[in-house]
Formats: C-alpha cells, structure tokens, sequence
C-alpha cells in the first residue's frame, strides 16, 4: 500500500507539470512520500512543500519549478548493494547529466550519490529525472 501511494504522488506531480501548474496538491501521504520530496527539494526539482494535517490522512502542497521530467516509484522491492549502485543509475536514468535514484538505507531514505558517498546500500524506491 506504501508503494502506490507513493506513486500516485509522483504521477500527480508529473500530471500537473505537465499542464504547468503552479503547484500540485499531494494526498493521502505517508513518511515516504514526505522523504521523497525533501531530496527533490534538496537537489532543486520543486520549490518547496508543505504538510498539512500529517496525523490523519494528510495532505501536502508541492510548489513546483518546471524541472520534473518523469518520476516514478517502484511498486516492487528491489534489494541493491552498494557496489551495484552505479550500474543500476546508468540504467534506470536516461542520461548521466541529471536524474537521481532513490534508495532507502540503514541511514534513511537517500539518493544514489549520498548512498555511493556514504557505502551503503538497501532498496530502491523510485527515481525522477
């Protein structure tokens, strides 16, 4: 259930990137969805997001800049080492210019270049370009 809520999220977000809307609102939500964002917020994807209401079903308003491309979560687990971290990126992501791999660890929920800097590996959650 994690899983898809996760990528409906991240198919609204691409939807109303596409349409150029300002903004995009998020719900239900989840600790994974809330993780995902900050490192699309971190590497410059969106704006910013807000969380309204997380101890019910919740809500998130994601201000977006017109950067996503695609972003997708995996519905299936996938275990991935962290020697295998390279080639899994090169190919999920259609360039080496842009685009990060989402994992979770040990030490939270990550993207592939802090997870290759940190060695450390776990599963993938999804990745947006």
């Amino acid at each position: 259930m994690g899983r898809r809520i996760l990528n409906d999220a991240l198919r609204t977000i691409v939807n109303a990137e596409k349409r150029g809307k300002a903004t995009a609102d998020l719900q239900p939500i989840s600790g994974v969805v809330s993780a995902f964002l900050r490192i699309m917020k971190t590497r410059g994807y969106i704006k910013d997001f807000q969380v309204h209401d997380p101890h019910r079903v919740g809500r998130i308003t994601v201000q977006l800049l017109g950067r996503v491309n695609d972003c997708k979560a995996l519905t299936y687990r996938q275990d991935l080492k962290a020697r295998d971290i390279e080639t899994y990126k090169t190919r999920a992501l259609p360039t080496r210019q842009w685009g990060y791999v989402v994992i979770t660890t040990p030490n939270g929920v990550l993207d592939h270049e802090e997870a290759m800097r940190q060695n450390v590996g776990g599963q993938v959650v999804g990745y947006f370009h």
